[in-house]
């Protein structure tokens, strides 16, 4: 019975938001100037508010937090939302999915 007890709390702490950035599931910019930026916006739209720049390299944790969207679009018109840590700030928001590839996250 104990052994059944520590196996159903391991899966509920791997379901937890704790564990949102360890294992795949993030991602890194890619296909931006090492001088320029990529913009995280508040909405799927390229017109929506800034939340955030995404700096190459120098980002931070960069979460996918669903699939990419619209799934009937082409990979480069979709938008993907993300969570991005970086220190003690953590901001949710929107990135193109063209600017974005998969990584494990740390």
């Amino acid at each position: 019975m104990r052994k059944i007890l520590l196996t159903a709390a391991f899966v509920a702490a791997m379901n937890s938001s704790a564990f949102a950035t360890s294992g795949p599931g993030c991602l890194v910019v890619v296909n931006v100037d090492r001088n320029d930026a990529l913009n995280m916006r508040s909405r799927p739209t390229a017109e929506s508010r800034i939340v955030d720049v995404l700096v190459p390299g120098r980002h931070g944790i960069i979460h996918l937090d669903a699939p990419c969207q619209p799934k009937s679009a082409a990979w480069s018109s979709r938008w993907c939302p993300v969570t991005h840590y970086n220190g003690d700030s953590t901001r949710k928001g929107w990135v193109k999915a063209r600017y974005v590839r998969d990584s494990e996250c740390p």
